[in-house]
Protein backbone atom coordinates (compact mmCIF):
# COMPACT_ATOMS: atom_id res chain seq x y z
CA UNK A 1 0.00 0.00 0.00
CA UNK A 2 1.26 3.26 -1.35
CA UNK A 3 2.37 5.78 1.91
CA UNK A 4 1.69 9.98 1.03
CA UNK A 5 2.74 12.99 2.72
CA UNK A 6 0.55 15.68 2.92
CA UNK A 7 3.04 17.96 0.11
CA UNK A 8 2.37 14.21 -1.93
CA UNK A 9 -1.16 15.23 -0.99
CA UNK A 10 -0.93 18.97 -2.18
CA UNK A 11 1.25 17.71 -5.53
CA UNK A 12 -1.20 15.14 -6.26
CA UNK A 13 -4.99 17.11 -5.83
CA UNK A 14 -3.96 21.04 -6.30
CA UNK A 15 -5.09 21.78 -2.57
CA UNK A 16 -2.51 23.79 -0.78
CA UNK A 17 -1.36 21.64 2.40
CA UNK A 18 -2.38 24.33 4.81
CA UNK A 19 -6.26 23.55 3.63
CA UNK A 20 -5.75 19.89 3.49
CA UNK A 21 -4.54 20.28 7.39
CA UNK A 22 -7.94 22.58 7.89
CA UNK A 23 -9.84 20.13 6.04
CA UNK A 24 -8.97 17.20 8.11
CA UNK A 25 -8.60 19.26 11.53
CA UNK A 26 -12.34 21.13 11.16
CA UNK A 27 -14.35 18.43 8.77
CA UNK A 28 -12.08 14.89 10.04
CA UNK A 29 -12.04 14.68 6.65
CA UNK A 30 -8.77 12.06 6.43
CA UNK A 31 -7.67 9.89 8.51
CA UNK A 32 -3.77 9.57 8.79
CA UNK A 33 -1.43 7.28 10.25
CA UNK A 34 1.57 8.01 12.24
CA UNK A 35 4.99 7.44 11.82
CA UNK A 36 7.19 6.42 14.94
CA UNK A 37 8.57 9.80 14.83
CA UNK A 38 5.05 11.19 14.67
CA UNK A 39 5.01 12.34 10.94
CA UNK A 40 1.48 12.03 9.54
CA UNK A 41 1.27 9.85 6.52
CA UNK A 42 -1.37 9.24 4.59
CA UNK A 43 -2.90 6.08 2.77
CA UNK A 44 -5.00 5.52 -1.50
CA UNK A 45 -7.82 5.72 0.38
CA UNK A 46 -7.34 9.36 2.03
CA UNK A 47 -5.70 10.52 -1.72
CA UNK A 48 -9.61 9.13 -3.23
CA UNK A 49 -11.15 10.98 -0.64
CA UNK A 50 -9.24 14.31 -1.20
CA UNK A 51 -9.23 14.13 -5.20
CA UNK A 52 -12.93 13.99 -5.67
CA UNK A 53 -13.96 16.66 -2.80
CA UNK A 54 -11.28 19.13 -4.11
CA UNK A 55 -13.22 18.12 -7.22
CA UNK A 56 -16.84 19.00 -6.08
CA UNK A 57 -15.23 22.40 -4.19
CA UNK A 58 -13.46 22.95 -7.40
CA UNK A 59 -17.37 23.80 -8.68
CA UNK A 60 -18.45 25.96 -6.03
CA UNK A 61 -19.97 23.13 -3.43
CA UNK A 62 -18.79 24.02 0.16
CA UNK A 63 -16.70 21.53 2.25
CA UNK A 64 -19.20 21.78 4.86
CA UNK A 65 -21.93 19.95 2.67
CA UNK A 66 -19.28 17.63 0.79
CA UNK A 67 -18.00 16.00 4.19
CA UNK A 68 -21.60 14.86 4.72
CA UNK A 69 -21.16 12.56 1.40
CA UNK A 70 -20.63 9.12 1.75
CA UNK A 71 -17.50 7.97 -0.12
CA UNK A 72 -19.72 6.26 -2.50
CA UNK A 73 -22.06 9.74 -3.30
CA UNK A 74 -18.71 11.65 -3.47
CA UNK A 75 -17.10 9.54 -5.70
CA UNK A 76 -20.08 9.55 -8.21
CA UNK A 77 -20.99 13.30 -7.75
CA UNK A 78 -17.71 13.57 -8.93
CA UNK A 79 -17.31 12.10 -11.53
CA UNK A 80 -20.62 13.15 -13.22
CA UNK A 81 -19.00 16.86 -13.01
CA UNK A 82 -16.76 14.94 -15.68
CA UNK A 83 -18.97 14.39 -17.42
CA UNK A 84 -20.98 17.84 -18.06
CA UNK A 85 -20.79 19.26 -21.42
CA UNK A 86 -17.79 21.99 -20.28
CA UNK A 87 -16.27 20.56 -17.29
CA UNK A 88 -13.03 21.94 -15.83
CA UNK A 89 -10.50 21.00 -16.54
CA UNK A 90 -9.51 20.04 -13.07
CA UNK A 91 -12.18 17.68 -12.30
CA UNK A 92 -11.17 15.74 -15.10
CA UNK A 93 -7.68 15.58 -13.99
CA UNK A 94 -8.70 14.05 -10.45
CA UNK A 95 -10.80 11.53 -11.80
CA UNK A 96 -7.91 10.36 -14.55
CA UNK A 97 -5.69 10.59 -11.40
CA UNK A 98 -7.92 8.37 -9.38
CA UNK A 99 -8.51 5.74 -11.83
CA UNK A 100 -4.39 5.48 -12.69
CA UNK A 101 -3.86 5.04 -8.96
CA UNK A 102 -6.56 2.19 -9.47
CA UNK A 103 -4.55 0.80 -12.50
CA UNK A 104 -7.96 1.29 -14.07
CA UNK A 105 -6.80 0.78 -17.67
CA UNK A 106 -10.62 0.62 -18.86
CA UNK A 107 -11.82 3.93 -17.23
CA UNK A 108 -8.48 5.82 -18.02
CA UNK A 109 -9.40 5.44 -21.77
CA UNK A 110 -13.09 5.94 -21.39
CA UNK A 111 -12.41 9.28 -19.57
CA UNK A 112 -9.53 9.91 -22.20
CA UNK A 113 -11.49 8.95 -24.67
CA UNK A 114 -14.42 11.65 -23.95
CA UNK A 115 -12.09 14.26 -23.11
CA UNK A 116 -10.68 13.93 -27.08
CA UNK A 117 -14.41 13.84 -28.34
CA UNK A 118 -15.20 17.45 -26.49
CA UNK A 119 -11.36 18.82 -26.46
CA UNK A 120 -9.81 17.42 -29.37
CA UNK A 121 -6.28 15.46 -29.07
CA UNK A 122 -4.58 18.49 -28.72
CA UNK A 123 -6.12 20.05 -25.81
CA UNK A 124 -6.64 17.05 -24.29
CA UNK A 125 -2.79 16.40 -24.12
CA UNK A 126 -1.88 19.33 -23.08
CA UNK A 127 -4.37 20.14 -20.62
CA UNK A 128 -5.26 16.59 -19.35
CA UNK A 129 -2.44 14.15 -20.49
CA UNK A 130 0.99 16.00 -19.91
CA UNK A 131 -0.49 17.68 -16.55
CA UNK A 132 -1.34 14.23 -15.38
CA UNK A 133 2.35 12.64 -16.07
CA UNK A 134 3.87 15.50 -14.87
CA UNK A 135 2.01 14.79 -11.64
CA UNK A 136 2.77 11.08 -12.00
CA UNK A 137 6.51 11.76 -12.38
CA UNK A 138 6.87 13.90 -9.53
CA UNK A 139 5.18 11.65 -7.44
CA UNK A 140 7.32 8.61 -8.46
CA UNK A 141 10.89 10.42 -7.89
CA UNK A 142 9.26 11.34 -4.59
CA UNK A 143 8.57 7.32 -3.92
CA UNK A 144 5.22 7.43 -3.45
CA UNK A 145 3.21 6.33 -6.56
CA UNK A 146 4.64 3.84 -8.67
CA UNK A 147 6.45 3.24 -12.03
CA UNK A 148 3.72 1.11 -13.23
CA UNK A 149 1.43 3.87 -12.43
CA UNK A 150 3.83 6.47 -14.57
CA UNK A 151 4.28 3.84 -17.54
CA UNK A 152 0.27 2.99 -17.65
CA UNK A 153 -0.53 6.51 -18.49
CA UNK A 154 2.77 7.44 -20.52
CA UNK A 155 1.57 3.87 -22.56
CA UNK A 156 -1.65 5.75 -23.27
CA UNK A 157 -0.53 9.00 -24.72
CA UNK A 158 1.79 7.22 -26.38
CA UNK A 159 -1.23 5.26 -27.96
CA UNK A 160 -3.21 7.68 -28.46
CA UNK A 161 -0.73 10.36 -30.31
CA UNK A 162 0.52 7.80 -32.92
CA UNK A 163 -3.10 6.50 -33.43
CA UNK A 164 -4.06 10.12 -34.02
CA UNK A 165 -1.07 11.06 -36.38
CA UNK A 166 -1.57 7.77 -38.22
CA UNK A 167 -5.56 8.88 -39.35
CA UNK A 168 -4.05 11.95 -40.60
CA UNK A 169 -3.35 11.99 -44.14
CA UNK A 170 0.39 11.96 -45.06
CA UNK A 171 1.62 15.15 -47.70
CA UNK A 172 3.33 14.19 -50.57
CA UNK A 173 6.71 15.68 -51.09
CA UNK A 174 5.71 16.46 -54.11
CA UNK A 175 3.82 19.31 -52.60
CA UNK A 176 6.66 22.19 -52.78
CA UNK A 177 4.60 24.62 -50.41
CA UNK A 178 4.30 22.70 -47.30
CA UNK A 179 7.49 23.31 -44.39
CA UNK A 180 9.30 20.11 -44.30
CA UNK A 181 10.34 18.84 -40.45
CA UNK A 182 12.69 16.47 -39.56
CA UNK A 183 12.12 14.85 -35.78
CA UNK A 184 14.98 12.92 -34.13
CA UNK A 185 15.77 12.22 -30.68
CA UNK A 186 19.96 12.36 -30.23
CA UNK A 187 21.70 8.97 -29.40
CA UNK A 188 21.05 8.21 -25.53
CA UNK A 189 17.33 9.66 -25.76
CA UNK A 190 14.46 7.67 -25.64
CA UNK A 191 12.01 10.48 -24.01
CA UNK A 192 9.92 9.83 -26.99
CA UNK A 193 6.59 11.83 -25.87
CA UNK A 194 6.62 15.15 -26.55
CA UNK A 195 8.59 14.27 -30.34
CA UNK A 196 4.99 12.38 -30.86
CA UNK A 197 3.49 15.21 -30.19
CA UNK A 198 5.21 17.40 -32.50
CA UNK A 199 4.58 14.12 -35.13
CA UNK A 200 1.20 15.06 -34.46
CA UNK A 201 0.71 18.74 -34.30
CA UNK A 202 2.66 19.26 -37.53
CA UNK A 203 1.02 16.58 -39.12
CA UNK A 204 -2.80 18.19 -38.30
CA UNK A 205 -1.40 21.26 -40.12
CA UNK A 206 -0.02 19.98 -43.29
CA UNK A 207 3.40 19.72 -42.43
CA UNK A 208 5.77 17.26 -43.99
CA UNK A 209 7.58 15.18 -41.41
CA UNK A 210 9.76 12.83 -41.72
CA UNK A 211 9.71 10.67 -37.93
CA UNK A 212 13.05 9.16 -36.73
CA UNK A 213 12.02 8.27 -33.39
CA UNK A 214 14.81 7.77 -30.17
CA UNK A 215 18.62 7.44 -30.06
CA UNK A 216 19.50 8.53 -33.67
CA UNK A 217 23.32 8.91 -33.93
CA UNK A 218 23.85 12.03 -35.43
CA UNK A 219 25.84 10.97 -38.91
CA UNK A 220 22.34 9.23 -39.22
CA UNK A 221 20.16 12.76 -38.67
CA UNK A 222 23.04 14.24 -41.05
CA UNK A 223 22.26 11.80 -43.93
CA UNK A 224 18.63 11.74 -43.77
CA UNK A 225 18.92 15.68 -43.73
CA UNK A 226 20.96 15.56 -46.69
CA UNK A 227 17.96 13.15 -48.61
CA UNK A 228 15.21 14.81 -46.83
CA UNK A 229 16.08 18.49 -47.22
CA UNK A 230 13.96 19.89 -44.06
CA UNK A 231 13.20 23.67 -43.09
CA UNK A 232 13.60 23.01 -39.46
CA UNK A 233 15.45 19.50 -38.07
CA UNK A 234 13.46 19.34 -33.78
CA UNK A 235 14.66 17.51 -30.71
CA UNK A 236 13.68 17.02 -27.32
CA UNK A 237 16.92 16.71 -24.91
CA UNK A 238 15.77 15.25 -21.22
CA UNK A 239 19.20 13.26 -20.65
CA UNK A 240 21.46 13.51 -23.88
CA UNK A 241 23.01 14.38 -24.44
CA UNK A 242 25.16 15.38 -21.49
CA UNK A 243 24.51 19.02 -20.18
CA UNK A 244 27.97 19.71 -20.60
CA UNK A 245 28.21 18.69 -24.20
CA UNK A 246 24.93 20.17 -25.50
CA UNK A 247 27.01 23.40 -27.15
CA UNK A 248 29.16 21.00 -29.06
CA UNK A 249 26.03 19.02 -29.93
CA UNK A 250 24.02 21.80 -31.33
CA UNK A 251 27.28 23.58 -32.93
CA UNK A 252 27.96 20.36 -35.01
CA UNK A 253 24.64 19.73 -35.78
CA UNK A 254 23.96 22.86 -37.03
CA UNK A 255 27.95 23.16 -38.83
CA UNK A 256 26.07 19.20 -40.99
CA UNK A 257 22.87 20.73 -41.39
CA UNK A 258 23.82 25.10 -42.15
CA UNK A 259 20.23 25.00 -44.47
CA UNK A 260 17.86 23.86 -41.92
CA UNK A 261 16.58 25.98 -38.38
CA UNK A 262 17.17 23.86 -35.24
CA UNK A 263 14.36 23.68 -32.51
CA UNK A 264 15.42 22.27 -29.37
CA UNK A 265 12.89 21.19 -27.32
CA UNK A 266 13.51 20.73 -23.15
CA UNK A 267 14.89 22.34 -19.90
CA UNK A 268 18.29 20.97 -20.96
CA UNK A 269 18.11 22.96 -24.18
CA UNK A 270 16.33 26.29 -22.14
CA UNK A 271 19.31 26.39 -19.72
CA UNK A 272 21.70 25.82 -22.23
CA UNK A 273 24.06 28.57 -22.95
CA UNK A 274 26.37 30.03 -25.75
CA UNK A 275 24.28 28.01 -28.72
CA UNK A 276 24.95 28.78 -32.32
CA UNK A 277 22.35 31.17 -34.22
CA UNK A 278 19.48 28.98 -35.72
CA UNK A 279 19.36 27.12 -32.66
CA UNK A 280 15.96 27.88 -31.04
CA UNK A 281 15.30 26.15 -27.31
CA UNK A 282 11.99 25.75 -26.47
CA UNK A 283 10.58 24.95 -22.62
CA UNK A 284 7.49 24.12 -22.98
CA UNK A 285 4.60 22.10 -26.32
CA UNK A 286 1.92 25.43 -26.20
CA UNK A 287 5.66 27.06 -27.24
CA UNK A 288 5.87 24.96 -30.05
CA UNK A 289 2.64 24.06 -31.32
CA UNK A 290 2.44 28.43 -31.51
CA UNK A 291 5.81 28.50 -33.63
CA UNK A 292 4.40 26.22 -36.00
CA UNK A 293 2.60 28.48 -38.00
CA UNK A 294 5.12 31.32 -38.31
CA UNK A 295 7.51 28.28 -39.88
CA UNK A 296 7.46 29.41 -43.92
CA UNK A 297 10.65 28.43 -45.93
CA UNK A 298 13.98 28.44 -44.87
CA UNK A 299 16.74 30.72 -45.60
CA UNK A 300 20.44 29.61 -44.48
CA UNK A 301 19.15 27.84 -41.70
CA UNK A 302 16.63 30.49 -39.90
CA UNK A 303 13.01 30.23 -39.09
CA UNK A 304 11.21 32.34 -41.15
CA UNK A 305 7.94 34.16 -39.79
CA UNK A 306 5.36 35.99 -42.09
Amino acid sequence: MAHYSISDLEQLSGVKAHTIRIWEQRYNLLKPSRTTTNIRTYGEADLRRLLNVATLCSRGQRISQVVRLSEEECQAAALALCNEVKPADGPRLNALLAATLDLDEPGLHRLFDQAVEELGTEETLLRLGYPLLQRLAVSWKAGSLSLAQERLVGQLLRQELMASADALPLIPLSQADAPRWLLFLPEGEWQELSLLFMNYALRARGRQVLYLGPNLPLADVVAAAQAFKPNVLATVLTTAPARNQLKAFADELRAQCPKAAVVLFGSMAVQATGLPDGCLPLACLHEFRDLIPFVNQPVEGELIEK
